[in-house]
């Protein structure tokens, strides 16, 4: 295993066991409010310190842990749900009218900026975690659709799926048994990079309003809180900071090496 993937495993396994805990249990409650501990510095009973309302600042990371993992799951979940079909249709059916509508319908939605729709619907139907699901996830499918397509349509041409053919199996089962098998390490690793461009995705939609709703914690919501403390109280802006950018970075990591290790050409390389 390469060392980005070690790293990557490990960043992405320690936050993921941060929101996974959080489920059982929390230093302290963050909807209870101790404003004469407002703004206190990391050490002591508050190990991160606490924010400008005195909840205690590690409790707020480790639920927003569990927001942005949720919500960044989810999203990735649809797009692959939707996508991966959509673009094994399309090979399936390369050259025809279903393609050219699938495919446009694809540039369709990348001809406007993620951000921007994402924004738009939760502007429409409001701010919540299930909007920002929504939105993010609908950006994904077209992502998953196009690499789905572009990796299946080489393998249309393989001896072994004219074999498949040739036996008398359709087009879905050929693309079931044959096709998404030999796509599926490509799938996991840009599962990994949507992954965390969900997460980015979900603190910016928070951080201006239209993410996840008090009291529901999120790091973009702590980072548009702690804005205007940066003079007085860094750690309030710097810790949800830098959760974002370990995460984000373990993710990226754990992408890149498991491209390395499911490349068969890689791994006949090294050895």
């Amino acid at each position: 295993m390469s060392r980005n993937l070690i790293i990557g495993a490990g960043l992405t396994a320690f936050f993921t066991g941060l929101a996974a805990l959080s489920f059982l249990w929390t230093p302290y409650d963050i909807e209870v409010l101790d404003i004469p501990n407002r703004l206190l510095t990391p050490g002591g009973v508050h190990l991160l310190g606490t924010d400008h309302f005195g909840r205690d600042i590690l409790s707020m990371v480790m639920m927003g842990a569990r927001t942005s993992i949720a919500v960044a799951l989810v999203a990735v979940g649809i797009g692959m749900g939707l996508g991966v079909p959509l673009g094994l249709w399309a090979a399936a059916r390369r050259g025809s009218l279903l393609d050219d509508v699938i495919m446009r319908g694809n540039d369709l939605v990348f001809a406007f900026p993620s951000l921007v729709i994402a924004i738009l619907i939760t502007a429409v139907f409001g701010p919540s975690a299930g909007n920002a699901i929504i939105a993010i996830g609908i950006f994904n499918i077209p992502v998953f659709a196009r690499l789905t397509r572009s990796a299946a349509l080489p393998l249309w041409e393989r001896d072994f799926i004219l074999a498949a053919r040739v036996s008398g199996k359709g087009a879905a089962r050929i693309s079931a048994e044959h096709i998404l098998p030999n796509i599926a390490n490509l799938m996991v690793v840009q599962g990994t990079i949507q992954f965390s461009l969900g997460i980015l995705a979900e603190a910016a939609l928070s951080y201006i309003g239209l993410g996840a709703q008090p009291p529901t914690a999120s790091w973009g919501r702590m980072l548009a809180d702690a804005q205007t403390l940066v003079s007085i109280a860094p750690h309030v802006a710097l810790i949800p900071g830098f959760a974002i950018l370990l995460t984000v970075l373990g993710l990226n990591l754990l992408g890149d090496g498991l491209r390395d290790w499911l490349d068969p050409r890689i791994r006949v390389v090294r050895t």
